[in-house]
């Protein structure tokens, strides 16, 4: 693999999508005030949580924020880059232009993956990142160089799970060709990722621990943040997310296996 070429394949993409959504000025207002309106209302909900009790689960307001910061930045990354590229497998499924893509001179994975882009995305993830650095100020949490890369690693850790979640249904297109429903599933799912596993009975933190690995995509960053993960955690983080990317990637092999071409 041609690192160069692919990060020149890549601006192609990434201009494209830009000049797209630059027609709609409009939309990118309209995507700005849903972003905010909806981060608002997650607070209050958080909020309502908190309400008859200092701390749930451990964990004070203050510091679930930091949680949903995590959250919002993750799910604008969902936004930007896994539901309009992922969602489309469906289409080329359906429509047999996975010819067309199977027969370019580039990976079909990096292809699929990252083909489209939706920049309105990035306003949720510029709001994730301020209400994360406001978290931080607020629980005065001291910044430092080893823990900055902690943080980056669980957060590198936390995107390439979610993606290979969303790798995982999407490829299973090739045999269902209708996948919606398990997508909507996983994004309820990941809506339990807004507040702190721990305040979750002792059967479900097992549950999106190991079936869904909520734990490791929003909980264990967000200890990092605040000081309180082990090492152990950090380590089988890594260790999670590498084997989702591998796993995923195996699978998109296997899958391929199966797809009966438009030709054929």
């Amino acid at each position: 693999m041609n690192p160069r070429k692919y990060l020149k394949v890549y601006s192609k993409f990434l201009h494209t999508s830009l000049a797209s959504e630059l027609e709609y000025k409009t939309n990118i207002l309209i995507d700005l005030i849903t972003a905010i309106l909806s981060l608002i209302g997650s607070i209050f909900l958080l909020s309502i949580f908190f309400q008859n009790n200092g701390s749930i689960g451990g964990w004070k307001f203050e510091e679930a924020l930091i949680i949903q910061g995590i959250y919002t930045i993750l799910n604008g990354i969902t936004n930007t880059w896994f539901n309009p590229n992922l969602s489309e497998i469906v289409k080329h499924i359906r429509e047999g232009t996975l010819d067309f893509v199977l027969l370019k001179p580039i990976d079909s994975q990096f292809f699929i993956s990252f083909k489209k882009l939706n920049p309105s995305g990035f306003l949720e993830i510029m709001i994730g990142v301020c209400l994360l650095l406001f978290s931080i100020r607020i629980n005065q949490i001291n910044l430092n160089l080893i823990f900055l890369i902690l943080s980056l690693i669980t957060l590198i850790c936390s995107i390439c799970i979610l993606y290979s979640l969303w790798f995982f249904i999407s490829t299973t297109t090739i045999w269902f060709v209708k996948t919606w429903n398990a997508t909507e599933v996983l994004r309820s799912f990941l809506y339990i990722g807004r507040f702190p596993l721990n305040s979750f009975s002792f059967s479900i933190r097992i549950f999106f621990s190991v079936f869904i690995p909520i734990a490791f995509i929003t909980t264990i960053p967000s200890e990092v943040f605040l000081g309180i993960s082990q090492l152990w955690q950090i380590l089988l983080t890594v260790i999670v997310a590498i084997i989702f990317l591998v796993t995923s990637r195996k699978f998109w092999l296997f899958a391929l296996r199966f797809y009966s071409s438009a030709s054929s």
